[in-house]
């Protein structure tokens, strides 16, 4: 069984703000999305890292949980998804440490997949799924700008509580490479330039929280105006952006 990070979803009441950040100021390019029962989601790409997925209500029972997560706390960073090449065998893996999977889902061949509790995820959902073929073609959202100059999603850092447990968590259960490690911290890379950041932080509701996503541009550096646009349009988003470079 191997797991890669695949994407950072975001989850938001309006979309328009989250295509002209990841978009039009981040280069962000369309990937695939559409309607799922109660939410629509949609997916850009970058130059290297992982994919931003941004989710919103679309009605009906089966978008309940995004609409109790905006009710709670407005806007922000909702889960991490890792694709498997093996979702039984993540089962086990994830059984064997400890913790027991939500919401597994194993029916459709053509996606499969189960949830970690915040409670057991150092404070954030996390998918792992198994996709069975290529992604159908979708239409990009008419929201969706010009795609600005290329970026690369550099990195995630999310604060925990229980460091080790999460260094556990991401390097045993999830394949991480642990890259460096120094005190409080710890940083685990999967292929393509996917990197997460884990940094200790006591008090943390939950056990932990996504600190900030950084973004370098491919080639030059942001403009003070670039820098400004992206971090109001990320305050909107529950989301803090570190533009390097």
């Amino acid at each position: 069984m191997t797991a890669i990070l695949d994407h950072l979803a975001i989850g938001a009441s309006a979309l328009s703000g989250g295509w002209e950040l990841f978009g039009g100021v981040l280069g962000g390019t369309w990937a695939y999305g559409g309607h799922s029962a109660g939410f629509w989601w949609g997916q850009l790409e970058f130059a290297a890292g992982p994919k931003i997925e941004l989710l919103t209500p679309a009605g009906g029972p089966d978008g309940a949980f995004l609409d109790r997560f905006l009710a709670a706390r407005g806007a922000g960073p909702h889960h991490f998804s890792f694709l498997v090449t093996d979702i039984e065998g993540a089962l086990a893996r994830i059984r064997a440490s400890g913790t027991e999977p939500v919401g597994v889902s194993l029916a459709d061949p053509g996606w499969k997949e189960a949830f970690l509790h915040p409670r057991d995820a150092h404070g954030i959902v996390i998918q792992v799924a198994q996709q069975g073929g290529s992604p159908p073609s979708s239409a990009p959202p008419r929201e969706l700008p010009e795609a600005g100059p290329s970026a690369r999603f550099d990195l995630i850092e999310h604060h925990v509580s229980d460091l080790d447990g999460a260094v556990r968590l991401f390097r045993d259960v999830l394949d991480g490479r642990l890259d460096a490690v120094s005190a409080g911290t710890a940083e685990l890379t999967w292929p393509g330039g996917k990197r997460i950041r884990l940094v200790h932080e006591e008090g943390l509701p939950l056990g932990g929280a996504l600190h900030h996503v950084r973004f370098t541009r491919a080639a030059g550096v942001f403009s003070a105006h670039e820098r400004k646009r992206a971090d109001l349009l990320a305050r909107h988003l529950g989301l803090a952006v570190d533009l390097a470079g």
